[in-house]
Order: structure tokens, then C-alpha cells, then sequence
């Protein structure tokens, strides 16, 4: 088979972990007997400084026909979160209709957590996060700007649709793993989206009879991502709450540099997207120590998207092995070695 992906490079580190990643995709997929041709597209930040836009109005055009896409990272200490997010990340995951955003927290082999008593293998869920709607819809504005009685107004959308979508990949999910699904809200405070959340789960649950429902408030769930991360299997969340929920799974996990993602088409009618959430990190930008193996593995999520599970499984045991044999040679420093982004792409080109 033979694929065209969408790069994106982005910002911060995003350029040169690509970079030096992709070859190893390339490498490991030719194994495989699979033919990859990237197509990089220069949208981001340094863009946006230049022309006051982080992509052409067209971008969606360009790149609807690729089979995948594979971005870096967005971000730029210069320019306002909001203007990145909104100018690039939220529309691709909007304009291609990517409703699930898939994220795996994975305590690895030989990585330590940042909380006592865990070791390799003991935390291990995935988190599935509704990506188009919700808090981050975009709904609202701001009216007599500059005046005392400004008013800005935010509002959340949940569609039955959306909403069905993204809780009915998580049960799918948690069939396929431990059977076992805990669903976070805050149906307490918010009585009108959040009892409409739950109340669709509610009703998917009835179509999967062997997954037991767990349903938790979003502050007492982000403490029980903490203090018993080891019993959670599939959670799924709104946007926001999703958005929060992951950067503990990552953290827990032992690294932000470790935690891959995908923004998944469910009907395939338009291309995923795949990118390590570890953002910019504009603190290490062109010291060639940023953590290549987020991005590593949210290329083996985009080729297990692709069907090509092969690939997908040779790249997450090479990262594995790498891991589990850790040296200060293999790693970098977010793991405590001193290899460089180069180094650690190398070792697990060994391992492939």
C-alpha cells in the first residue's frame, strides 16, 4: 500500500522532532511493505508573524485529499493561545469533522512516575475526548468591548449526534479492553449539557451489557487519576474536561514527552490527524533535547488508523524496548538520560 501524509511541523519543537521522526516512520512502514511519501506544509506561527495568518484560507483544500495527517506542535510565546488554537488546530479538527480525540496514558517499562509505589505496566488507559463540540465551540462573543459594562458570552453545544459519537467510540473501546468505562461530567453544576451527557450514556450503555459504567464529577475524577490511576480503563469526557484529564494522564505516566494523540474521522470521509500533546515547549526550542517518542508514537496510532498494524506495532515495541533498557544514552533528559533527539531516534531505529 502506499500512503500520502500530511506533515505539519508547526512550531517551537515541533520542526525538529519531525524532522528527525520521519524517517523512522518512513523506516519502519518500508518494512513493512508499506510506501509513505510525506508532504510537508510550512503553516504555523512563524506564518501567522509574517502574513497575520497561521494558515492560508485554502489550507483545508490543500490537504483533504492526504491520507493522514501528522502535525508537530502549535504554539508560540509571542503570539496569544487563542489565536494559534483557533487559527489552525481547531479548524482542522472542525473542518474535517474529527469528533474523537483518542489519548493512551501508558506508565512504560522502566519509566518512573512521578507517584510512589507504580511501576512499568500498572497504569494504562486511554481517555476519549469529544473533539468538535462542547466548551471549545466557539459559540459566543464579546459586545461593548472597552466599556465598563462589557459583556462577553461563552456557550457550550452538545448535539445528540456528537455527543453519541464520542461515547459510543469509548464503549467500543472499553469492549476491546478491560470492560470497563468511567464517563467524567459535572452534572452537579452544569444541570442542562452535563445530565444531557448523561443521559446519552445512558442510553449507548444498553447496546454493550458487558461493560460496567463508572460516572465521576471532573474534580473528584481528576484526584482519582492521581491517587488510583491504576483502576481506570477507557475514561471519556467533553472537550474541556478531556483537555484536563489528559495532561494528568500524561503526567502520571511519567512524561508529557511520551503521550501521543489522535483526532480521529470515525467515517473516513475526510483525514485523522496525529500529534504528541507535549505542545511547543518554546523553553528547549533548538537544544535538540525535546522527547521524540510522543511523536514517534502518534505515528504508529496513524498507521494503526491506516490499517496497517504491522507498522503501528513495530513502532510501539521499539519504543518499548528502548524504555525498558533505558540508559542516559537512550533517553532524554524529561527521562532523566542526556541523548539528544537525534540519539533517541537512532536507538529506536535499532530496536525496530
Amino acid at each position: 500500500m502506499s500512503y500520502e501524509i500530511a506533515t505539519i511541523p508547526g512550531d517551537g519543537i515541533g520542526p525538529e522532532v519531525v524532522d528527525e521522526t520521519l524517517p523512522l516512520l518512513h523506516e519502519a512502514a518500508s518494512r513493512h511493505g508499506v510506501d509513505v511519501e510525506f508532504t510537508e506544509y510550512g503553516w504555523g506561527t512563524e506564518r501567522y508573524l509574517e502574513t497575520g495568518e497561521m494558515m492560508p484560507d485554502d489550507a483545508l483544500d490543500q490537504i483533504v485529499d492526504a491520507d493522514s495527517i501528522l502535525l508537530g506542535a502549535v504554539g508560540h510565546p509571542d503570539v496569544p493561545d487563542h489565536i494559534t488554537l483557533h487559527g489552525l488546530l481547531l479548524p482542522i479538527r472542525k473542518g474535517f469533522n474529527q469528533q474523537v480525540c483518542k489519548r493512551p496514558s501508558i506508565l512504560f517499562e522502566g519509566v518512573e512516575s512521578p507517584l510512589r509505589g507504580y511501576e512499568g505496566g500498572d497504569i494504562d488507559f486511554v481517555v476519549y475526548r469529544e473533539n468538535t463540540e462542547g466548551e471549545y465551540s466557539d459559540a459566543g462573543g464579546r459586545v461593548h468591548e472597552g466599556f465598563d459594562h462589557e459583556v462577553a458570552i461563552q456557550s457550550a453545544v452538545f448535539t445528540r449526534e456528537g455527543t453519541e459519537t464520542i461515547v459510543r467510540a469509548a464503549f467500543e473501546a472499553a469492549t476491546e479492553r478491560e470492560g470497563h468505562l468511567t464517563s467524567i461530567t459535572k452534572s452537579n453544576a452544569q444541570a442542562f449539557s452535563m445530565t444531557f451527557w448523561d443521559d446519552v450514556v445512558e442510553d449507548v450503555a444498553t447496546e454493550y451489557p458487558g461493560v460496567e459504567v463508572e460516572s465521576l464529577l471532573i474534580d473528584a475524577g481528576s484526584m482519582d487519576l492521581v491517587r488510583r490511576p491504576e483502576e481506570f480503563d477507557v475514561l471519556v469526557a467533553s472537550n474541556l474536561f478531556g483537555d484536563i484529564l489528559t495532561d494528568i494522564g500524561a503526567i502520571v505516566s511519567g512524561s508529557m514527552g511520551l503521550a501521543p494523540s489522535g483526532n480521529i474521522n470515525v467515517d473516513g470521509e475526510y483525514p485523522s490527524m496525529f500529534e504528541p500533546v507535549h505542545g511547543s515547549a518554546p523553553d528547549i526550542v533548538g537544544r535538540g533535547v525535546a522527547n521524540p517518542m510522543a511523536t514517534v508514537l502518534s505515528g504508529a496510532m496513524l498507521f494503526d488508523d491506516l490499517g496497517e498494524s504491522a507498522v503501528s506495532d513495530t513502532l510501539w515495541s521499539a519504543v518499548r524496548a528502548v524504555l525498558a533498557d533505558a540508559d542516559d544514552d537512550s533517553v532524554t533528559p524529561d527521562l532523566g538520560g542526556s541523548a539528544s533527539t537525534g540519539e533517541v531516534v537512532a536507538a529506536i531505529e535499532e530496536r525496530l
